[in-house]
């Protein structure tokens, strides 16, 4: 009895030693790809669109020898595992901007090669058509200072949404500030363009006359409002609610001035018609100005 309790603990001895030993695998060869090669294609560039159509879709492919698939870093905080290598990635921030796209080929026993290569995408915001109906009409419209509404020009703190600080009555500023002609246009694409014509003359408020290249307090001046300008469209990046604003948005190239400077070059439609339009931008004082216009008589 003695010897056979010792070989059936000798046994399970055994048996527990071989069940507590470490599993062990294999990954096979450790092998990175090679010949890596990275081809884009933004939609719709030509001699007259360098950085596309606006869509923001660009065909990225990626191939190697010996790759089992592919993480794709779009250079917009965003990245994706694509086993083909090959896909249509849409940009969605509006405007023209650079991005580094970066494959990693995954090889055997996930081995990497690595390639990179750096773009430029133009992404046209997709304006609501009310607002582009009424900002351009079928082609384009004149605008002017709305000069016989109340609060015409008007300034406020930044963090508000009307001119609660001062609210100019109507006809009670400087002529100059009265007869410039500003000309939204859109073209095939819905991109929408503005001209200024300030018959040589702009007002600025004298915080920002620097701005412009001038000197002094709220003036007229000499300011160039520029040939045609291609505008940018997007949500308004503002605290701004519906019940204050249309939350759309627009940057000004250049100067960004349209019918009196405030060194702003981004402006909110708080307010759209078929024939007015309040918007608010903040001026170089770190105060939020206010404008009216009007379609042109």
């Amino acid at each position: 009895m003695l010897t056979i309790n010792k070989i059936i603990t000798s046994a399970t001895l055994l048996f527990a030693l071989s069940a507590c030993e470490k599993q062990s695998y294999s990954f096979g060869e450790l092998k990175a790809p090679t010949a890596l090669t990275l081809t884009t294609a933004v939609a719709g560039v030509d001699a007259s669109n360098p950085n596309g159509n606006g869509t923001g879709n660009v065909l990225i492919t990626a191939s190697a020898t010996g790759a089992l698939t592919y993480v794709i870093d779009f250079g917009d905080g965003q990245q994706r595992v694509v086993p083909t290598g090959s896909l249509t990635y849409k940009y969605g921030n509006p405007g023209t901007a650079d991005y580094t796209i970066t494959i990693n080929a995954i090889g055997t026993g996930g081995s990497i090669s690595t390639i990179s290569k750096r773009i430029r995408v133009f992404v046209a915001f997709q304006i609501p058509a009310t607002i582009l109906d009424a900002l351009t009409g079928t082609s384009s419209r004149i605008w002017v200072t709305d000069k016989d509404a109340p609060g015409h020009f008007g300034v406020g703190p930044n963090d508000a949404f009307s001119p609660i600080w001062y609210s100019a009555g109507p006809n009670t500023r400087e002529a100059c500030a009265y007869d410039d002609e500003i000309t939204f246009s859109r073209d095939a694409a819905n991109r929408v363009s503005m001209r200024v014509d300030n018959k040589g003359a702009s007002f600025s408020i004298g915080a920002s006359s620097a701005f412009y290249g001038f000197s002094g307090a709220d003036n007229c001046f000499s300011i160039n409002a520029g040939g045609l300008k291609s505008l940018i469209f997007q949500d308004a990046t503002s605290t701004s609610t519906p019940a204050q604003s249309t939350r759309i948005q627009f940057t000004v190239p250049g100067n960004g001035i349209i019918n009196f400077g405030t060194g702003g070059t981004v402006y909110e439609i708080l307010e759209m018609t078929a024939t007015t339009m309040h918007i608010r931008n903040i001026g170089s004082d770190g105060n939020s100005w206010y404008q009216k216009l009007k379609v042109k008589p």
